[in-house]
């Protein structure tokens, strides 16, 4: 009779053991399942991403045939026609709105840079005369050109020291004019007109025909 209850606490201890591995084995596999289908969601989210990392580019527009890509031809070069002739208009915005100081500054810069080509296409003309006539005549024509330019250049800032009531400084940049253009050309004209009217010279130029002749 002892027997039994000792049999009865085995089995129901024994029973109460696998019924806790069973629902920790279910437990478990619960549980892989989840992390299963938690991972294969990822992927899923992940995909469209990676296909778009690995999709290539559409393929950039080539440049037209006629784009001139080097890089001193480029608008932002400050040592090309087109970076003396942007900081003349800046000057001319600066002047108008009576910044002399700063107009000043972007003539004298720009007065420099016009200066610079032009010398540099002269010498790269002499360099080439004599060897190819082309080259040579078209650095010659070049140099022309942006003397020119600074002509202009020094001109406008003859007239920005005017208005600053500073003769003296335009006195000296006015005869460079008249000596670079010849008092017969049209900017040679108003640089002489110039110094006639700050009182620098007496006789005007071109003189009236009954206008005595200075003695």
């Amino acid at each position: 009779m002892v027997i039994y209850p000792k049999v009865r606490i085995v089995c129901y201890t024994t029973f109460q053991k696998s019924f806790m591995l069973l629902f920790g084995i279910k437990r478990s596999l619960s549980f892989v399942g989840l992390l299963s289908l938690s991972a294969a969601a990822t992927l899923i989210m992940l995909r469209p991403a990676a296909v778009q990392a690995q999709t290539p580019p559409p393929p950039s527009e080539p440049a037209p045939d006629n784009a001139d890509l080097r890089p001193l031809s480029q608008d932002g070069t400050v040592l090309s026609v087109q970076g003396g002739q942007r900081l003349m208009q800046e000057a001319g915005t600066a002047a108008s709105a009576q910044n002399y100081d700063l107009a000043v500054q972007k003539l004298q810069d720009a007065r420099q840079v016009f200066n610079q080509l032009s010398n540099f296409y002269q010498d790269l003309g002499a360099s080439f005369a004599g060897i190819d006539l082309r080259i040579a005549d078209a650095q010659r024509q070049q140099a022309i050109a942006t003397a020119q330019l600074r002509d202009e250049a020094t001109y406008q800032l003859a007239l920005v020291h005017r208005a600053q009531n500073k003769p003296e400084l335009s006195v000296p940049l006015l005869i460079q004019i008249v000596r670079s253009q010849n008092p017969t050309r049209d900017l040679g004209k108003k640089a002489y007109q110039q110094l006639y009217e700050l009182g620098f010279v007496d006789a005007p130029y071109p003189r009236d025909q009954d206008a005595p002749a200075p003695r």
